[in-house]
């Protein structure tokens, strides 16, 4: 609505005519009578959607500096495309982006947002928080900045828990500070930058808290933390020493029990996995395996050589990036089974030929084991090999990629194998069993991984619907494949006729491949193939090239069907009566994650 422009327009205008000669201070009261008088606080309460009695906290963004990486980043002359950062907010099941600015050393972050803060439960819903209920709720307003280059790559540049409460015992529940933002990963002791924030309760408290008393409780909360964090670990390592004496060969063996997020702290992997359900984002467990494999797979970041970097991920950094680890997909993937009621798992073990791997485990009703590879969404049957039949028999050959496992886990069980081999292939899943699992205590886990259960804990954002529109992101991305494929044969000195029928076609495949991939069922093929064999004349040659990608960039999505022998042979095409036809089809999942679809065809007259 852009409520903060027409205000400051107002605001001037006011101070221009208002004061006159005289100069005299204008009160907050005559610039509200302006702001009736145009009708804006009328415009703002229309559109304002509160679902019950709540204080709004006002979040406004003042502006950022000394984002020191952009020091030498001159000013981007108007049209010019250039690097974006881009704020991403969640609050007690609220999400907000801000507009993308260009990146700079002083960012011009400047955004206001509106958090409801309501009742847990729904009983009360209709009275207003009070003070001190406001001052118990200790989930942070949850930061992230993301970095969208050029070339539309993310980078994580910053997660910061922010405590709002200080609000409750400032003067007219009003407060400016600066928070400085640390960044992530290996730089997560490094300053990223420095963001100015304004906080404001409305409506005001009639009578504010003592800053002393919210210090207090802000104390108690990290010491009771502290507390259950020191005796999980306490119990953590003798948990470990008994898994070691019973098998000296258990050292070598893939157990996790703490991973490192992006901030650096050390957190129980339970606490990476929530029981989340989508609504109606996602309809069953097979599209949200889909929709998991389509958040791109990037390895965290490592300055220099040494290996693989292990960093695991808040699941609002993750989103928020729209890529991430295969634990981060693991984790995600197994948090939305969980929310479609299956019983599940994620795995960590090694793959064949490619190390340490984390994937995910469904057990059945009858006890057949599923095993979900997140980053792809293909599923495998697994069917264990008894080492003491006799050798006659005949035994199941391995399905999947994965070689070992060395532990299990979801948000409430944590189970190591002492099975004497952590091959996958010999791997049986009956987790009752204690002389195969060594399962941790539920309620230690219970103590610093269910929610709420220690402050340090980060909340469960709730997945954000597409705000893409799929058949305008398609026909801008087919203009775009069009204008492309016209300038290449120019260059090669051939003229391009488009047929747009045989292109219309083409939609039926990639529907039918986006299907497939979805549900593992194979359909409509045959009218497609019907279809395009009464487009094309007898006597003439069709060809056709469908390739799928996770992003929407134009060239760089040409460059890699070039690469193809087939498709260059289709973009290429000389001959008799030769029309092309390109068809582009973009599926848009939760979080504007996207499937891209492409297919390029042609038909020409043969000629022997």
């Amino acid at each position: 609505m852009d409520v903060h422009g027409r205000i400051r327009e107002v605001l001037a205008e006011t101070i221009k005519h208002d004061r006159g000669s005289a100069h005299q201070p204008l009160s907050e009261g005559d610039f509200v009578r302006a702001l009736q008088r145009r009708g804006i606080i009328d415009d703002v309460m229309r559109d304002l959607h509160f679902t019950q009695v709540c204080h709004l906290l006002c979040l406004i963004f003042l502006g950022g500096k000394a984002f020191l990486e952009h020091l030498q980043d001159s000013e981007p002359l108007p049209g010019q495309v250039c690097p974006t950062f881009m704020l991403y907010l969640h609050f007690r099941n609220q999400r907000f982006r801000s507009k993308p600015v260009p990146c700079a050393c002083e960012p011009d972050l400047k955004e206001g947002f509106l958090l409801e803060i309501h009742r847990d439960s729904f009983g009360d819903g209709s009275k207003m928080v009070d003070a001190t209920a406001m001052l118990s709720m200790c989930d942070a307003v949850h930061l992230v900045l993301i970095k969208t280059d050029t070339s539309g790559e993310t980078t994580l540049v910053t997660s910061y828990f922010l405590d709002w409460r200080i609000v409750l015992g400032s003067p007219s529940c009003k407060t400016c500070f600066a928070v400085e933002m640390m960044g992530v990963g290996s730089e997560s002791k490094i300053p990223a930058g420095v963001l100015t924030v304004s906080l404001e309760l409305f409506p005001p408290l009639q009578e504010t808290l003592n800053t002393d008393i919210i210090v207090t409780q802000q104390s108690l909360e990290r010491q009771r933390t502290a507390e259950k964090e020191r005796l999980f670990l306490v119990y953590a390592k003798q948990w470990w020493r008994e898994f070691l004496e019973i098998r000296p060969s258990h050292q070598s063996k893939l157990v996790k029990i703490f991973a490192q997020d992006e901030n650096g702290v050390n957190r129980p992997v339970c606490s990476y996995v929530r029981v989340l359900r989508a609504g109606r984002l996602l309809e069953n467990p097979r599209q949200a395996a889909r929709f998991v494999s389509l958040l791109t797979h990037e390895r965290a970041p490592v300055v220099g050589g040494g290996g693989k970097q292990e960093q695991w991920c808040t699941l609002m950094a993750f989103l928020c990036r729209g890529k991430g680890d295969c634990e981060d997909h693991a984790t995600l993937l197994c948090s939305l089974l969980l929310g479609f009621g299956l019983d599940a798992y994620v795995c960590v073990g090694t793959k064949v030929n490619s190390g340490p791997h984390t994937w995910v485990l469904t057990r059945g009703t009858d006890g057949s084991i599923t095993f979900w590879e997140s980053l792809t969404a293909h599923r495998y049957l697994h069917r264990p090999i008894d080492p003491d039949a006799p050798p006659l028999v005949p035994q199941p050959k391995p399905s999947s990629p994965y070689r070992t496992v060395g532990c299990v886990f979801n948000h409430q069980t944590l189970l190591a194998n002492c099975q004497p081999s952590d091959a996958v292939e010999l791997c049986v899943f009956d987790f009752q069993n204690q002389s195969r699992w060594k399962a941790m205590s539920e309620e230690a886990l219970k103590s610093v991984c269910a929610p709420g259960s220690t402050a340090s804990l980060p909340p469960l954002p709730p997945l954000c619907a597409p705000s893409l529109d799929p058949a305008e992101v398609s026909n801008h991305l087919e203009l775009e494949m069009r204008f492309l494929v016209s300038e290449h044969r120019k260059d090669l000195d051939v003229a391009t006729v488009w047929d747009d029928h045989l292109s219309y076609l083409l939609s039926s495949a990639l529907s039918a491949y986006e299907m497939e991939r979805c549900t593992g069922v194979s359909c409509g093929n045959e009218e497609f193939q019907d279809a395009v064999r009464r487009a094309v004349p007898d006597g003439h040659t069709f060809k056709g090239f469908p390739i799928h990608f996770l992003h929407r960039n134009a060239r760089r999505a040409f460059a890699t069907c070039l690469r193809s022998p087939f498709c260059e042979e289709i973009v290429c095409c000389r001959g008799d009566h030769v029309r092309l036809a390109v068809r582009v089809r973009v599926f848009v999942y939760p979080e504007n994650a996207c499937a891209v679809w492409m297919m390029f065809a042609c038909k020409y007259r043969s000629v022997l």
